[in-house]
């Protein structure tokens, strides 16, 4: 049963403690509600929510997104709001080490170790949250880039960290525990060199939604060529190559201001219209995530 649309969007600032890593991790958390919407200042950005609005709806699962290496949670805003918009409470966390402000660990095994392992905090903490009130059997990670990775690490799989990202240069497993509430994947150019090893993604056995870019030069064919080769039933993995995109087209689009070819993130190949393709996109992972949520 899908959970309830009400058409709006609420969104607060959580911190979630992290008792191994040290301080807390900011995870933005958009919810349905029945509050109106307002042009609210999130960062450099702005987006139609209601800030700290009462949460609506009494379906409603859950899904955690990962943004990419020194990235920002902001730059899925929109993909977040629609869900929310439709029911689903979703957490944009911001990955300590690993973000615009701080990369500090970018490149190195120990980033590979952390990065699901916050997630698993993040679902921790909102599954305890009696407002928001998500239903522990239906959680979906979604991920872009190293996202992905990050995603794909948290619902079973095994990487390995090369010799170039750890101090000692041997490669070695890196430790991860899987989270069994993971229910579903989407997977947004997914990064997924780690997972070349056999028996790698051997675990991770859910429906997975995977959307890669024509013209992608960071998370090439191969990455995608590694998911579906690696999971258990390949049959599971519904993939879209995205015509004309490039690597960044899953980011939400950027105020006109932003936009520029010296600001990758910002740029798309000739003739690729962001804006439309996110009105397709936001649309067919809400149709996926139907589909595949028990009940």
């Amino acid at each position: 049963m899908a959970p309830p649309a009400t058409g709006r969007a609420g969104y607060r600032l959580e911190r979630v403690p992290d008792p191994v890593g040290g301080g807390s991790i900011p995870v933005l958390v958009l919810y349905p509600t029945r509050a109106p919407e307002r042009p609210t200042a999130l960062g450099r950005y702005s987006e139609q929510v209601a800030p700290d609005a009462p949460v609506a709806g009494g379906d409603r699962p859950l899904v955690v997104v990962s943004h990419g290496s020194g990235g920002s949670p902001l730059l899925h805003r929109t993909l977040a709001a629609h869900l929310a918009r439709h029911g689903y409470v979703v957490a944009l966390p911001e990955h300590p080490g690993n973000n615009r402000d701080d990369n500090s660990l970018a490149g190195t095994a120990r980033l590979l170790a952390e990065r699901p392992r916050q997630l698993r905090l993040v679902v921790d903490r909102l599954l305890t949250d009696r407002d928001l009130a998500p239903e522990p059997g239906r959680v979906a990670l979604v991920g872009h880039s190293l996202g992905g990775y990050t995603a794909l690490a948290a619902a079973g799989g095994l990487p390995r960290a090369f010799d170039r990202e750890t101090a000692d240069r041997q490669a070695r497993a890196v430790p991860v525990v899987p989270d069994p509430r993971a229910a579903a994947l989407v997977l947004l150019a997914p990064a997924a060199a780690w997972f070349g090893h056999p028996g790698a993604l051997g675990e991770v056995n859910l429906p997975i939604r995977m959307f890669t870019a024509e013209h992608d030069r960071l998370t090439p064919p191969w990455h995608a060529d590694v998911v579906r080769a690696g999971v258990p039933d390949g049959r599971r993995v519904e993939h879209t190559v995205v015509a004309g995109a490039g690597h960044y087209s899953f980011l939400s689009p950027f105020p006109a201001a932003l936009v520029a070819p010296t600001f990758p993130p910002s740029w798309d190949p000739p003739g690729f219209n962001r804006a439309r393709f996110h009105d397709t996109l936001d649309a067919e992972v809400l149709d996926f995530l139907r589909r595949v949520s028990p009940g």
